[in-house]
């Protein structure tokens, strides 16, 4: 995978930029520099691009303790890296330390090795001069702990990420199955394998790994993964639970596609709810699968209709999720779930032309303009469709930050209805148009 490593003396705010990006606080930040020992790993997204941030230890070339230790481990992740982020502080001004890290990566002038001023929320760039000096052209004026730039540092770092190069296992469609324990995942899996493939029994819990199986369906190659049913946390008991719950996690990290099992002939609860959240957390397509619609007595003409709305209720998040009605014990209905997966490819490969997109986009804020939001309005200039694993979106306007989430909402049920984008996730991100930080002088 693509590697972006942060390389700098101590206390530059390494940690917070890495935290920044990856949107989580993993690494621990602290005025106290030397915090930060070993490298520590995240994978990170920025306009549907997947890659690994690399948080390093501050380099010194003063004897400090640890300092060859760090040093070592700092070179280990510049050289695994494909783009670095030289980070300097606006605040502490450059010193020795800074040039010493300079001269560490001349030594790796191949690879893109990009100069980043952190803290520079309140400055003009007054050691620009010394910038320069250090020998990494023009400086990326940021501040990770107020997200100013960080985007246009991304964008330069992450530029050479080569989408072909990405396996694509032979056109293969990978797709896993979750749910509560006992909803009936292992018996989908042999019903769709049409073997008994996983052990199927009447206690809850049996799966425990997750098991991948591939196979054909209309010439079509797949991979279907079965997963241990998701318990609460409060209810996994022992180490082999908490184990089958981590490759359940991975198993949809590795999945183009999700089945979100429930159980028809029961209620659905909370742990429902909380399992179609991985699902919309994951980003890429689902499937919400009703099983077990043969033991439902008395059905009626509109039974499924008002499933339908039931579902729609609970799992609002997934609103964009296409919903299909199962027996997996009985083989009922399998290939409505394939008949869907075509319809969703159909979608995910779906280009928009810009013209098109800029013509549906203009008439729909002349409909409906933006509402004022934080003391000013935002001012569409045009958008464009990107190369992603989803269909996504940038729209450019005068500041993001002026975008309710409401509107954006809007603005993405325009796309969805447009342009037939109904039933998978979809992606959109606002960004200046100027893309430069505000207050900073673009050229000096």
């Amino acid at each position: 995978m693509f590697k972006v490593a942060i390389v700098g003396k101590p206390n530059v705010g390494k940690s917070t930029l890495f935290n920044r990006i990856i949107l989580k606080k993993k690494s621990i930040v602290t005025d106290m520099p030397g915090v930060t020992r070993d490298r520590i790993y995240a994978e990170a997204t920025w306009v549907n691009k997947k890659f690994t941030v690399i948080d390093t230890g501050g380099l010194t070339n003063e004897n400090m303790a640890f300092q060859q230790n760090i040093e070592k481990q700092v070179l280990l992740a510049i050289e695994e890296a494909n783009t670095i982020i030289f980070l300097v502080s606006e605040k502490d001004g450059i010193n020795k330390d800074d040039y010493y890290v300079a001269k560490l990566l001349k030594k790796y002038r191949a690879k893109n090795v990009i100069l980043a001023v952190n803290k520079s929320e309140n400055k003009q760039g007054e050691y620009e001069r010394m910038y320069y000096s250090l020998g990494f052209g023009k400086p990326n004026y940021i501040s990770a702990e107020h997200s100013i730039g960080v985007g246009d540092l991304l964008d330069l770092a992450i530029k050479n990420i080569n989408n072909s190069l990405i396996k694509k296992e032979d056109e293969k469609t990978k797709f896993c199955v979750i749910g509560r324990p006992n909803v009936g995942k292992s018996t989908l899996v042999n019903s769709i394998l049409n073997e008994e493939r996983v052990i199927v029994s009447n206690i809850a819990g049996t799966t425990r790994d997750s098991i991948d199986c591939n196979f054909k369906y209309n010439n079509k190659q797949y991979t279907i993964i079965d997963t241990a049913g998701i318990r609460k946390k409060s209810r996994i008991t022992d180490q082999v639970e908490k184990f089958a719950l981590s490759r359940t996690a991975d198993a949809i990290s590795r999945s183009n596609l999700i089945l979100l099992v429930l159980d028809g002939s029961e209620d659905f609860n909370e742990q429902d709810e909380v399992i179609g959240g991985l699902a919309f957390d994951a980003n890429i397509p689902t499937i919400i699968v009703v099983n077990k619609w043969d033991k439902i007595d008395n059905k009626k003409t509109n039974t499924m209709n008002e499933m339908t709305k039931l579902i729609r209720s609970k799992f609002h998040y997934l609103t964009w999720a296409p919903i299909v009605f199962i027996s997996a014990a009985n083989k009922q209905r399998i290939q409505k779930i394939f008949e869907t997966m075509n319809k969703i490819n159909e979608q995910l490969h779906k280009s928009v032309s810009t013209s098109i997109l800029n013509d549906v986009l203009s008439k729909a804020e002349i409909l409906n303009p933006s509402p004022k939001f934080k003391g000013n309005r935002f001012n569409m200039s045009y958008a464009t469709q990107v190369q992603s694993q989803i269909p996504t979106f940038v729209i450019f306007g005068n500041d993001p930050k002026y975008v309710h989430f409401s509107y954006a909402r809007y603005l993405e049920n325009q796309i969805r209805n447009s342009f037939g984008f109904t039933d998978i996730p979809i992606t959109i991100y606002f960004k200046d148009k100027n893309s430069r930080i505000r207050g900073i002088k673009k050229d000096r």
